[in-house]
């Protein structure tokens, strides 16, 4: 497998890693500058040329892993008898540089109802790094005409058309996805609410919609869906920042992205 391939894997899965590189190579050493070997927590994919360099790389690249570390690393190595190795003796003679570079696992967004909202949201997200699902029951709306405005996303975009369950998708969601609820049906809203709520794997629920209609979708998912208050409690609404309150489409999407934005920042510190 190549180390291209090797790195889409671990962004499938949802998994973190690091990528080694050899940087620069001074003399002689077993591969030459630009090798690479990617790291994941319990596979390997690749090599910068086996021996000492290798396994320290690989050692180094776990820690990171099992630290949540963010930033890239530079490691030194000189390839002599002279040094103490920590995984044997490499006296190529030359001196090598790899940078470790870690691979996070990037996160998941779900937008279920891509109209005149959802697709100026969509817009937005598709400019951050993500994997962005967008999930409507209409055919016209997921039309590649409609969808060509993403066609330079940043982000890694997938499209569902589901004419009868779309609460079916959530299943197929990786880990950790955040749900965006804003369809053009409070009855397919409400199911998704419902169905979202027994997905154990998800991330935060979000829904658009007035007051009143969360008095009605609470009253239906506890007497119906038989959920209790702290589970119902994960749907947030409104979405969006408070205090930006204008109701044109673009206006709205601009409110939730932000919202979304500020708590990824969040997490991170």
């Amino acid at each position: 497998m190549t180390w291209i391939a090797a790195v889409a894997r671990l962004r499938a899965r949802r998994e973190p890693g690091v990528l080694v590189t050899v940087a620069t190579v001074r003399g002689h050493a077993p591969r030459d500058a630009g090798a690479k070997l990617v790291v994941g927590r319990t596979e390997t994919w690749g090599s910068i040329g086996g021996g000492n360099v290798e396994a320290v790389a690989i050692d180094r690249a776990r820690e990171m892993i099992a630290a949540s570390k963010p930033e890239p690393e530079l490691m030194d190595f000189a390839l002599n008898d002279k040094v103490t190795n920590q995984h044997g003796v490499q006296c190529c003679g030359g001196t090598v540089q790899v940078l470790l570079e870690p691979l996070p696992v990037v996160r998941a967004v779900a937008i279920f109802g891509v109209g005149h909202v959802g697709l100026e949201l969509a817009r937005i997200l598709a400019r951050q790094d993500l994997d962005l699902h967008l999930i409507d029951t209409r055919s016209d709306i997921l039309t590649k005409e409609r969808l060509d405005v993403l066609a330079d996303a940043v982000a890694q975009v997938h499209t569902h058309h589901t004419p009868l369950l779309p609460e079916e998708v959530l299943e197929e969601l990786p880990r950790g996805t955040r749900i965006l609820i804003m369809t053009h049906d409070h009855a397919e809203d409400a199911a998704l609410c419902d169905a979202a709520l027994r997905t154990t794997h998800l991330g935060s629920i979000g829904l658009i919609g007035s007051a009143a209609k969360w008095v009605r979708f609470r009253k239906r998912l506890a007497t119906e869906g038989g959920f209790d208050d702290a589970a119902i409690d994960r749907i947030k609404t409104p979405i969006g920042l408070a205090d930006i309150t204008g109701k044109e489409p673009a206006t709205i999407a601009v409110s939730v992205a932000a919202d979304l934005l500020r708590t990824f920042e969040s997490e991170e510190h």
